[in-house]
């Protein structure tokens, strides 16, 4: 992990309410992914890309393009403290990736392999390249956000739980209860199936997993700029000042 000054893309994501969790039309919606329930959060910021071997290793490094993996829960809330940010929750993680969209994937009901990163389609069939990719190889989203679904799986800061009943209706982490020592990962991954891959889906690691599937992205909150400059990191943001209400 390095602890050079680092440049993040941040996008300002607008406050807003959504409706997190399985959608009707998912025939793939498991038990974890319900009761799909009512969130309002305050505006925040979040990279574009999940962090790169560039960024995590700093200097000279091979394939700095990459998404770094084999990082554990600790190990990426760590770096991220130390440029100033955090991770996101789960519920801003969904936020954004699904970024005004009610539908199975954040663009559409169905999933290709122009639109993210994963190995075999519903038969079974290998159709993706085995491995992890540049970040930002993919389009974005309609808030302009990265490789959210495939890629790699990314971490979130909630301890797992394995349904909502009782989430937080603010989009804060989950921290009371769960299980202890397994936290909330999402987006599914290079290695996976397209059901891995919903807006909704979810699953849990063990907070010391180091998986070459696993990786995260930074989050911080909204005008905490002071403490980014004060890691002398250079930041470029893409602005949104209007809320999105998605029920």
């Amino acid at each position: 992990m390095s602890a050079a000054s680092i440049t993040i893309d941040f996008v300002v994501l607008p406050a807003g309410r959504f409706r997190m969790g399985g959608v009707p039309e998912d025939k793939f919606v498991t038990a974890v992914e319900l009761p799909r329930h009512e969130v309002e959060l305050a505006a925040f910021e979040l990279a574009r890309h999940p962090v790169s071997r560039g960024q995590w290793f700093g200097g000279e490094v091979e394939h700095p393009e990459l998404p770094v993996t084999g990082v554990s829960f600790d190990e990426a809330e760590a770096f991220a403290r130390s440029h100033g940010c955090r991770l996101p929750s789960e519920a801003e993680w969904e936020y954004a990736c699904r970024a005004g969209s009610a539908t199975v994937f954040s663009h559409a009901s169905v999933l290709g392999v122009a639109d993210a990163n994963f190995l075999y389609d519903e038969s079974g069939a290998a159709v993706g390249p085995g491995a992890a990719m540049p970040v930002g190889s993919h389009p974005p989203n309609a808030f302009g956000l990265h490789d959210l679904l495939g890629n790699v799986c990314e971490w979130t800061a909630d301890l797992w739980h394995s349904a909502y009943t009782g989430a937080p209706a603010d989009g804060s982490p989950w921290l009371d209860g769960g299980k202890a020592g397994h936290r909330v990962i999402r987006g599914g991954a290079w290695d996976h199936l397209p059901r891995l891959l919903r807006a909704s889906w979810r699953d849990w690691a063990p907070s010391s997993a180091r998986w070459d599937n696993l990786g995260f992205r930074l989050a911080r909150d909204q005008g905490a700029q002071g403490a980014q400059q004060r890691t002398t990191e250079s930041t470029e943001s893409t602005e949104s000042t209007e809320s999105t209400e998605v029920l």
